[in-house]
């Protein structure tokens, strides 16, 4: 079987400022903008890995979504338990001064973890959990 991650998808409330968040501070190129308004459907991605993409997408659009459920997902969005993603970089002290400078929530400063990996954390826009672990 040949299977690759090709995107995965995060929600977002204000596209802009996902945009900002992840083409500006992190350095994502943006590849597909459809929409408009808070409808937009925004696909991201790191330049030199053409084939995996970030879709950005507005949350509980799907037709078969109860108002309970969107009340949920609103909330879970709210405390920033709704949504995450972990990326890897090969210098965690230098990404994290950059996505801090870039003024996003710090969740947790780059620390070693008991169970061995070096990571740390932010919020983007949306509040969605964005980790980044060092590759060693």
């Amino acid at each position: 079987m040949d299977i690759t991650i090709h995107t995965t998808v995060l929600p977002h409330v204000d596209p802009d400022a996902s945009v900002a968040f992840y083409r500006d501070t992190l350095g994502f190129e943006v590849r597909t903008d459809v929409g408009s308004g808070t409808m937009r459907w925004i696909t991201l991605g790191p330049a030199d890995q053409p084939d995996t993409s970030l879709l950005l997408a507005p949350p509980a659009v799907d037709p078969g979504i109860t108002d309970d459920e969107r009340r949920t997902i609103a909330e879970m969005m709210a405390k920033g338990t709704y949504g995450w993603i972990l990326l890897a970089t090969k210098d965690l002290d230098d990404t994290f001064e950059r996505v801090q400078a870039g003024d996003a929530e710090v969740v947790q400063e780059p620390v070693d973890q008991p169970y061995g990996i070096r990571d740390c954390a932010f919020r983007d826009p949306a509040g969605n959990l964005v980790r980044i672990q060092e590759l060693r």
